[in-house]
C-alpha cells in the first residue's frame, strides 16, 4: 500500500488476519473505507478537526458512541487522532425517495425522536450546541475572509437570518443529528439506524425536521405528517410558521456550508453544483415563506 491513508489503516492494532481494504464513497468530510478482516466486515473514517464547518471528532465520537449505547447506530470498535472503525451493518442505504415512502416516514420520525430525547441520555464529557444561526453568521465570516465570489448574497442570508431567528422564538432544547440526509439513514430489513454524528449537539427538534424534509424532497402534505408523528397533533399555525422558519434557516446553512467547502475542501467533491442545487431549493422555500 503506497497510500498514506491505506498504510495507516493496514497499520492499526485491531486486525485478526489479512484485511482487504476497499474506497466507500459518498463522504463530503471524510475518507471512507470498507475493511474485511477474520473476523468481520467495518467501517473506517478518516478525518481531522474542521473548525470552520464546527466539525470537532472528540464531539463525533461521543455522539456515536451515546447513539450506539441508544440503540440507535453501530459500535465504534477504535478510535485515535483522526480515525474512527465503526463495525459495519450489512444494509440498504436510504435515497431521497425512499423518506417520503409511508413505509419509511414513520420510523424515520420514530427515529429522530429518539435520538433526540435517548441518545443525550448516553452522553459522555463535553458537548457543544449546535445553533444554525450562529453557523449561519460564522460561515459569513469565513467567506469574508476568503473574499468569496457569493458576498453579495451573504450580506442578503445575514439580514434574512435575522427575521428567520427572530420569527423562531424560544425552543425546545433536545439532542440533533443536524444532517439528516437520506444517506445517513440504513435499513438493515428489521431496523433503522442512524450514522454519521459529524455535526451533532443541543438543538431545537425543528432542525432536524426542517432539514428531513428539505433535503429529502418532502411535500407540504408530507411535512404535516411528519409534524403530526412528531408531536403527536396536527401542527397549529404557530408551530407551522417556525417549523417553516426553520426549515429555510437549514437550507441557507446547507448553501453556505458549500459555498465555504468551496473555499477550504480539498475532496473530490462537486461543491459548486451542490451549491447550485442547495441555492435553488433555499430560494423556492423561502419565497414561499415569505408569501405566508
Amino acid at each position: 500500500m503506497t497510500n498514506p491513508s491505506l498504510n495507516r489503516i493496514a497499520a492499526l492494532p485491531i486486525w485478526q488476519g489479512e484485511i482487504d481494504v476497499s474506497p466507500l464513497g459518498g463522504g463530503r468530510t471524510n475518507l471512507n473505507y470498507t475493511v474485511v478482516d477474520a473476523t468481520g466486515k467495518f467501517v473506517v473514517r478518516l478525518g481531522e478537526d474542521i473548525p470552520a464547518h464546527h466539525v470537532m471528532r472528540f464531539n463525533e465520537l461521543a455522539a456515536s458512541r451515546a447513539a450506539y449505547a441508544a440503540g440507535l447506530s453501530p459500535k465504534v470498535v477504535f478510535a485515535d487522532e483522526g480515525i474512527t472503525v465503526i463495525r459495519h451493518i450489512e444494509s440498504k442505504t436510504l435515497e431521497e425517495s425512499d423518506v417520503a415512502k409511508p413505509e419509511y416516514l414513520s420510523r424515520i420520525v420514530a427515529l429522530i425522536k429518539r435520538c433526540h430525547v435517548e441518545v443525550p441520555q448516553h452522553l459522555h464529557g463535553p458537548a457543544l450546541v449546535f445553533w444554525v444561526f450562529h453557523v449561519i453568521r460564522d460561515y459569513a465570516a469565513t467567506l469574508a475572509g476568503h473574499n468569496s465570489r457569493y458576498m453579495a448574497k451573504v450580506a442578503d442570508y445575514l439580514e434574512i437570518a435575522k427575521r428567520l431567528e427572530a420569527d423562531i422564538g424560544p425552543i425546545e432544547l433536545v439532542y440533533g443529528h443536524n444532517d439528516m440526509m437520506a444517506a445517513n439513514i440504513l435499513d438493515d430489513g428489521q431496523r433503522l439506524w442512524l450514522i454519521d454524528w459529524d455535526y451533532a449537539g443541543f438543538n431545537s427538534p425543528l432542525f432536524d425536521l426542517g432539514g428531513l424534509a428539505s433535503n429529502n424532497g418532502l411535500s407540504p402534505e408530507q411535512e404535516q405528517e411528519m409534524l403530526a408523528l412528531y408531536y403527536g397533533a396536527p401542527p397549529d399555525a404557530a408551530l407551522l410558521h417556525r417549523y417553516h422558519a426553520m426549515k429555510c434557516a437549514s437550507l441557507m446553512r446547507e448553501v453556505m456550508w458549500s459555498m465555504v467547502s468551496e473555499e477550504i475542501s480539498d475532496l473530490d467533491v462537486d461543491y459548486v453544483g451542490y451549491t447550485a442545487e442547495n441555492l435553488g431549493r433555499f430560494e423556492r422555500a423561502y419565497a414561499r415563506y415569505a408569501k405566508a
